[in-house]
């Protein structure tokens, strides 16, 4: 019968709790790989805020916007983005299709906004495509 090899936990008590024979650490800084940083590594947090930041200037150019709001106006934009695109994808499925275009929005708009913020919203969504269609 051959003999069993040690599992990974028990690796170092059989060389001895020596660590096995490699390359030793490069002693100056100058070597590493830029890759190579020490520290945690950031998450990346997508946001609109940005974007929020941006409409408020051409609204109110000099009005501000603390962390908080600019948080609630981000959860805000992601509820409307939700609940939209929830709607459109079931327009979509209601008449047999995989894809969402634009008719699928504009649609999902009028049902979930009010009134007229919904008029408002389709005009702004038509000037958008329209403008998207003649820069292609």
């Amino acid at each position: 019968m051959a003999p069993k090899e040690a599992p990974a936990s028990q690796s170092s008590q059989v060389t001895g709790g020596k660590k096995p024979a490699g390359k030793a650490p490069a002693k100056s800084t100058t070597e590493k790989k830029e890759g190579a940083k020490k520290g945690r590594k950031t998450i990346r947090r997508e946001t609109y805020s940005t974007y929020i930041y941006k409409v408020l200037k051409q609204v109110h150019p000099d009005t501000g916007i603390s962390n908080k709001a600019m948080s609630i106006m981000n959860s805000f934009v992601n509820d409307i983005f939700e609940r939209i695109a929830g709607e459109a994808s079931k327009l979509a499925s209601y008449n047999k299709r995989s894809t969402i275009s634009s008719r699928e929005i504009q649609t999902a708009v009028r049902l979930i906004l009010p009134g007229e913020l919904a008029k408002h919203a389709v005009s702004e969504g038509t000037k958008a495509v329209t403008k998207y269609q003649s820069s292609k």
